[in-house]
């Protein structure tokens, strides 16, 4: 038995799925312990070294730190492509948290355990229920199983056409975040416009005051009525993630 072959597989399995496990929405959450998601790696490259070990390449020692390091890449960008996601629909809810006046009201947000605005947390765990409710996390898992056939190890390579795509989506999270965000910008600019005619007609009407407690009642009737599309919504924006991952892999090979 080659066992500084098979410990060198091992590392090479192990690097991609712990990668995944801390760059991929909910796998790597921060209010997941550390100690889970050691375990959880731990058991994943257990159950994934037999089904894939013959398609591993027998590497020397000398060889197996960059063979690592291109499987932490292949796991870093499958979960940074769906985590883009989220990172756009928490700008979304930064956006119209300004625009209604809570950017000030911040909590523990459990996904990356900083704080955040309030409605930015609520779009947030929104976004997760839908993630988990589509089953992506399983699709993920899936992905990455495939990954080994797509990607064999040994193969993956850096390239600045990589770098692009990964920018380019990096980029999208400004329109995600604006798509979503665009009902609370338009009623709230609405709202500004009428407050505005009202302040002219009655100067002694204290604005400021009127359109927080408005822009804080029309949100919540926004927010109510937006929501049912939400799931269409964000199923595409998953959806356009997955197929950038496979480009992604595609590239490295």
């Amino acid at each position: 038995m080659d066992l500084q072959g098979i410990i060198g597989q091992l590392l090479i399995v192990g690097a991609r799925v712990s990668a995944l496990m801390v760059f991929a929405p909910f796998l790597g959450s921060a209010s997941i312990s550390p100690r889970i998601k050691a375990g959880f790696t731990v058991v994943l490259t257990a159950l994934l070294y037999p089904v894939v070990s013959p398609e591993l390449p027998r590497v020397a020692s000398q060889g197996v730190g960059q063979m690592v390091a291109g499987e932490f890449l292949v796991g870093l960008v499958m979960g940074i492509a769906l985590q883009f996601v989220f990172e756009g629909v928490e700008l979304a809810g930064q956006i119209a948290g300004f625009q209604v006046g809570h950017s000030l009201a911040n909590l523990i947000n459990p996904l990356n355990d900083s704080d955040t605005p309030l409605l930015a947390n609520f779009y947030q765990m929104v976004a997760l229920l839908i993630f988990l409710q589509l089953d992506i996390h399983h699709w993920l898992l899936r992905g990455l199983a495939r990954s080994f056939d797509y990607c064999p190890p040994g193969s993956v390579t850096a390239t600045p056409q990589m770098a692009e795509l990964v920018a380019r989506a990096a980029g999208g999270m400004l329109v995600m975040g604006v798509q979503i965000a665009l009902p609370m910008l338009l009623v709230t600019m609405l709202i500004d416009i009428a407050l505005g005619l009202v302040g002219r007609a009655s100067p002694q009407l204290p604005v400021m005051l009127v359109g927080i407690s408005v822009k804080s009642v029309v949100a919540f009737v926004v927010i109510m009525g937006t929501l049912r599309f939400w799931p269409g919504l964000i199923e595409k924006y998953f959806a356009e993630a997955l197929v950038t991952i496979e480009h992604l892999l595609r590239l490295a090979r």
